[in-house]
């Protein structure tokens, strides 16, 4: 565990890419690779199931503290970080040993999910106590589930490959699905990752692993610049932006596997779609978008079959744990494709763009299977008659266009070298909304009140009762100057304190943006929006001229027939 906490502590000390980059390496090159396994893994996104429930962790180091609750709850809302907070407060160890982070993952920290309180609380003061003072924090920092280093997946690619002497595109591929929520990665897992190349090393006859997924790049520019910036648009396939799950369908020697942009293996959450796979060529990889997907009645025109529902619609059937056949029935999926990767196991991603498609239309065409359906390509002979056609992206269910060089591979990653791929994504919905209660940030924020909770009105100016209702929270949009100016507001004009949050008197309004809107039960405005975040401080606005519940009731799938 040394190793890796002088490795975290120079990462987080460090800004410059160069100077992370040869942390990296060096660490890799010394550690012992059962230790580098689990060290890929949390600097690639690994987040294993929650260890120790937070609540008991917190009450467990007060009661090793012997600090009253408010004095604990005062230390972390200054500090802003549990698990450094935690490091700080405990009493320095009684016995320290010396353990790898394999030792400390595989033989203490994994064990400890699941035990009874009084058994859990005895396991974690002993290993506190054995725990030198300098690893504390990376310690905390796997049991919470905040391992963020300012670490990218690609920083941890480039590291790997230099250390191994193997293209980064090929230890890309080696990593895909390695920071699944279930892995327990190990030596024999990270000598995989930093083998020599093989050309035989990934055999598509028996390999279920997908492919890296090739992610595009925001494209904001003013549509009289894209002539200029794009040329025409016949050199280009342009799709609707699809708001659904990333996904690569994969089939190989009978066996079906579904993997999520997230390189988790999602195949058991949609029966239906392992089904479609089942029915797929061997030696097939899809690329493509997972919708919720309600079908057209008989007869009814359209250039696709069907109709794309709200991604609250989809989030519906990820946190089932079990899918009856009443959720089946009514939220039924499908998948949009939008590239053939894999052609009777020929990896197809060097070939053109064009060619792929021409390749997927056909196979669409001759499965003839009702949930795949091929991602609509669209016309238009300018920019402007495209323009005007993705003003109608709302009202179809998606964000916008996506933009992909008809001549482009399928590179890896956010990259432009095999090609560029642009999402022009419409502009967000947006409300004026009431900045009611506040709370302290995180890290570099933890002193400053930074997060927002925001409310609309319940009813038009002049009604008899009328009162502001929350309905989002948002802590990004602001400058550091702005937030600054709008904490010294709220610390002037508190109402009253609930632990670290605040409730303020109204004074300050906000333009609020989100990507999304739907109905929400769980929410007291009735009301769910997804992705807020502030686009601007309306200082022009009073408070009373904020919008209402039912602004945001105009703004749901069918509009205002459809509000609380």
């Amino acid at each position: 565990m040394k190793r890796f906490a002088t490795l975290y502590r120079e990462l987080d000390a460090s800004t410059a890419t160069r100077d992370k980059q040869a942390a990296l390496q060096r660490y890799l090159a010394q550690a012992p690779a059962e230790d580098a396994a689990w060290a890929v893994y949390f600097l690639a996104g690994g987040k294993p199931r929650q260890l120790v429930p937070t609540r008991a962790l917190r009450e467990l180091v007060r009661q090793a503290t012997a600090l009253p609750e408010w004095l604990f709850e005062e230390s972390y809302q200054t500090v802003g970080d549990l698990a450094e907070t935690v490091s700080l407060l405990l009493p320095p160890a009684r016995a320290p040993q010396e353990r790898g982070l394999a030792d400390w993952l595989t033989q203490h920290l994994l064990p400890l999910r699941g035990l009874p309180p009084d058994t859990l609380a005895e396991r974690l003061r002993a290993q506190w106590n054995a725990l030198p003072d300098d690893q504390r924090l990376v310690y905390f920092k796997l049991i919470t589930g905040g391992f963020r280093v300012g670490v990218s997946k690609l920083q941890v690619t480039q590291a790997l490959a230099a250390v191994a002497g193997v293209d980064a595109p090929r230890v890309a591929q080696r990593l895909m699905g390695y920071t699944h929520i279930g892995a327990q990665p190990s030596a024999a897992d990270y000598a995989a990752l930093v083998a020599p190349e093989s050309p035989t090393e990934q055999n598509p006859q028996t390999s279920g692993q997908p492919y890296p997924f090739f992610l595009a790049h925001p494209f904001n520019e003013a549509l009289e610049r894209f002539d200029e910036l794009l040329g025409p648009p016949t050199d280009w396939q342009v799709e609707w932006k699809w708001d659904g799950i990333r996904a690569q369908l994969v089939k190989r020697t009978g066996q079906v596997w579904l993997w999520s942009r997230g390189e988790e293996l999602v195949t058991e959450r949609f029966p239906e779609l392992a089904a479609l796979g089942e029915a797929l060529p061997d030696g097939t990889v899809l690329d493509g978008e997972i919708v919720v997907w309600h079908r057209p009645p008989q007869g009814a025109a359209s250039d696709i079959p069907g109709t794309p529902q709200p991604f609250a619609e989809l989030q519906k059937r990820i946190g089932r744990k079990t899918l009856g056949p009443k959720i089946l029935r009514e939220l039924p999926v499908a998948l949009l494709a939008y590239d053939l990767l894999e052609q009777h196991g020929h990896d197809l991603r060097t070939q053109p763009l064009h060619a792929r498609r021409s390749a997927l239309d056909a196979l669409v065409q001759d499965l003839g299977h009702p949930l795949l359906i091929a991602s609509p390509v669209l016309a238009g002979d300018t920019w402007a008659q495209l323009a005007t056609l993705r003003e109608d992206a709302r009202a179809r269910g998606t964000e916008g266009f996506m933009l992909k060089q008809r001549a482009s591979a399928y590179g890896v990653g956010r990259t432009k070298a095999a090609g560029t791929w642009w999402k022009w994504k419409i502009d967000p919905m947006s409300v004026d909304a009431v900045l009611i209660y506040a709370q302290r940030g995180h890290g570099r924020r933890a002193s400053v009140y930074s997060d927002y909770t925001f409310a609309v009105w319940n009813a038009p100016p002049g009604t008899e009762g009328r009162a502001l209702v929350p309905f989002a929270k948002a802590y990004s949009g602001l400058t550091d100057a702005e937030m600054a100016k709008v904490d010294a507001i709220i610390r002037a004009t508190t109402i009253e304190s609930f632990g670290p949050v605040r409730s303020v008197r109204p004074t300050l309004v906000f333009e609020l943006g989100f990507e999304g809107i739907a109905r929400s039960p769980r929410h007291k405005s009735g009301i769910a929006v997804r992705f807020p975040r502030m686009l601007r401080w309306r200082e022009d606005k009073p408070v009373d001229e904020a919008d209402t519940l039912q602004t945001l009731a105009a703004l749901l799938p069918g509009g205002l027939r459809d509000g609380p």
